[in-house]
């Protein structure tokens, strides 16, 4: 009751100095913001990697035209990472399965790179099905295997079409690692909880935090708008 009468009355624009100027708090802000863009960037590489090595086998085909034991995998994986919670995911690397990994970024950064592996599967599968299919009897006509048709004419065409939904998963990836805080890492969010239990005030360093998420992603957006008006103008040449 005490803390709520104070609160009362002082101006916001004290209660926002003492969440971010007093005692130089917006430091750690910044040391916040830099454990969440180490996780989103590592992770991101980590399932581009992962989502690429699945997208193909998802893609892989037996002789006789099934799916293969690698298809089955794939497919497996994909659904039991998109069918589960990523922050229960998180819980369960850090607390079960990494326990021996004493970098909690570094478990993070394996934990999202698996999931993001997962979303990055089907962009990158679907940018190879949206690829005309007379592109790959044209390459075989030519005498090119079905390996080298894939790397030299299929591959540069598809990327077009991922990049775009690329980009917009690292954006969503971004704003998934605000959970890390579930395994005690000060990344932005947690940051702003701490703050808001030394001054009894959450409402200014929330806000702060989801002011910092927002220009950073509004940065990434207007950069992947660009990205994509240059692809489409290279289409129309």
């Amino acid at each position: 009751m005490h803390s709520l009468t104070l609160l009362a009355t002082r101006s916001i624009g004290e209660r926002f100095y003492d969440a971010f100027i007093k005692a130089d708090r917006w430091k750690l802000y910044l040391e916040g913001l830099g454990v969440t863009i180490q996780i989103t960037i590592f992770a991101a590489l980590l399932g581009v990697i992962i989502g690429m090595v699945l997208a193909f086998m998802k893609l892989s085909r037996r002789k006789n035209g099934k799916h293969s034991i690698f298809s089955l995998i794939a497919t497996a994986y994909v659904d039991i990472i998109r069918g589960t919670p990523s922050v229960l995911q998180l819980m369960i690397m850090y607390f079960v399965i990494l326990t021996s990994v004493n970098s909690g970024v570094l478990v993070a950064i394996i934990s999202f790179g698996i999931n993001s592996g997962a979303y990055v599967c089907e962009i990158i599968r679907a940018g190879i099905l949206a690829v005309d299919s007379g592109q790959m009897e044209a390459g075989r006509s030519l005498g090119l295997s079905q390996a080298t048709t894939m790397r030299k004419i299929i591959i540069p065409q598809a990327i077009k079409n991922v990049l775009p939904p690329l980009g917009n998963e690292f954006i969503v990836l971004m704003k998934e690692t605000a959970i890390v805080g579930y395994v005690a890492l000060a990344d932005i969010t947690r940051v702003a909880q701490q703050i808001g239990s030394r001054t009894f005030d959450y409402f200014p360093p929330l806000i702060i935090a989801a002011a910092v998420y927002f220009v950073i992603i509004k940065i990434l957006s207007v950069l992947l708008g660009v990205l994509e008006r240059r692809l489409r103008k290279s289409d129309l040449r």
